[in-house]
């Protein structure tokens, strides 16, 4: 049995949009937003996937959006995977101010927040009123042409400050057509895959596909939008030709482990779009390579589903002495100073609020199995050679990572990455202990392992 539904969550005009060093107030409404629910039953488990057009999500919201839905619907916790999408142009869902670096766990839930929650609980009951007789599969395709590693080892002598007061031994996007470019500091994830559930006559119900595309923007100031994300969903609807029907087709696209890779081509030539012209462009290529890919799955009556979760406690990378120091003496100069590096007092009033955070934190780690597929969800930005390192240990037949899935913690460089510095490395950007990837690949694999009991297909 399989169930779709969407829900919508577009904000209020007003409030802050979060994604960029600026925050500035939603304007417009380009695409309204939305929450995507696809609902899985194999006659005793049910697992349900909720994917939110936002940026990131706190895991208060999540925790109690699933705590609604498991009282509402009787569905075990461990078994709802609620992740968002990441576009840059929503606003937040933090909750307490505008800072992204705040500890806002004792915060009462905002208006927006308990808008999506009650939204997101809304949308697995609706998904779940629409379950019908079902056949599923999953397959996977290709696009390399719009994933690039936006961290770069550059040429010796290049200067690399970053706002702490050192050096870097790589530069987050350093330019189309840098003359210093030296290669890459890692390699993208160019595989989409891709989940398709029809109706038992073979009427498309939901597609829902995962990507390792950060986002792709060309937004105006001001502007909400869902990005790509939500183009891809409305263009494989079409190329399906599933546009009328009761109830509805519903396209998702989740965000793989995309932490480090965007759809810049630094090696040039430099681009100039149009608003939203990239990302449709971006959109429509993925959505016809799974379609593409998906004429020559194949397809099951049945296939056994099982879902588990647990929280893994990682130390919380707090600043030392010598950076609150430097941190102290960044905020004591005037602003007209001059400036070792363009975020330094931004970065410096975030390592006091580092302080206020627990010296641990747990983070929610989850596996569904569908079949011979795996799933993990992870809630950190995670870079593409973790996504990539998952999928090759994975004793699945396939295997994805949806990432910002049950909370988001920053960015999660591997230990190497850490070595060379850059933006999603430093203090503020990185949360967490240094060794983090490891432990949370350890843990996929130990709860792929649970799941890859012997079932018997039907």
């Amino acid at each position: 049995m399989a169930g779709a539904a969407t829900s919508n969550i577009t904000p209020s005009l007003g409030n802050n949009i979060i994604g960029g060093w600026n925050t500035p107030l939603a304007s417009h409404i380009h695409d309204e937003l939305h929450a995507r629910c696809l609902v899985l039953d194999d006659g005793e488990t049910k697992l349900v996937f909720v994917v939110a057009d936002n940026c990131v999500i706190s895991r208060e919201v999540y925790d109690e959006a699933r705590m609604i839905i498991n009282k509402e619907t009787g569905i075990p916790q461990e078994n709802i995977l609620m992740s968002a999408v990441h576009t840059h142009s929503a606003t937040s869902a933090l909750g307490g101010s505008p800072s992204l670096i705040e500890w806002k766990h004792d915060y009462p839930f905002n208006e927006y927040q308990q808008f999506l929650i009650r939204r997101f609980a809304d949308v697995a009951r609706i998904a779940i009123n629409n379950l019908e007789p079902a056949r599923i599969g999953w397959g996977t395709g290709a696009v390399p042409e719009h994933v690039f590693v936006r961290r770069w080892k550059m040429k010796p002598g290049t200067p690399m400050p970053n706002p702490h007061g050192g050096a870097d031994k790589v530069v987050m996007n350093p330019g189309v057509g840098n003359p210093n470019l030296l290669e890459p500091a890692g390699i993208p994830d160019p595989e989409v895959s891709f989940i398709s559930v029809q109706s038992a006559s073979g009427r498309p119900l939901a597609l829902m596909a995962n990507y390792s595309l950060h986002y792709v923007g060309g937004v105006p100031a001001g502007h909400i939008s869902a990005d790509y994300f939500a183009i891809f969903a409305d263009r494989i609807q079409e190329l399906l030709k599933a546009d009328r029907q009761d109830p509805p087709f519903v396209g998702i696209m989740t965000n793989g482990t995309s932490g480090d890779v965007n759809n810049i081509n630094f090696r040039g030539p430099a681009e100039k779009n149009p608003p939203y012209a990239k990302m449709k462009r971006v959109a429509e290529d993925v959505a016809r390579e799974v379609f593409r890919a998906h004429n020559k799955i194949k397809y099951f009556d049945w296939v056994p589903l099982k879902a588990v979760a647990e929280d893994l406690t990682l130390e919380v990378r707090k600043p030392g002495r010598e950076m609150i120091d430097y941190a102290k003496n960044i905020l004591a100069k005037p602003d007209d100073a001059e400036q070792y590096h363009r975020l330094e007092k931004i970065y410096a009033g975030w390592m006091f609020e580092m302080l206020e955070w627990p010296d641990e934190t747990d983070v929610l780690i989850q596996a569904f199995r569908i079949g011979d597929l795996g799933i993990a969800a992870i809630p950190f930005e995670v870079f593409a050679e973790t996504g990539l390192e998952i999928k090759s240990k994975s004793p699945f037949d396939k295997t994805f990572t949806i990432e910002l899935a049950n909370g988001w913690y920053g960015y999660l460089p591997t230990p190497d990455q850490h070595e060379l510095g850059g933006y999603e490395t430093w203090p503020g950007s990185n949360r967490v202990e240094i060794d983090a990837s490891v432990k949370i690949v350890n843990k996929v694999m130990s709860l792929f392992k649970e799941l890859n009991e012997v079932v018997t297909a039907k």
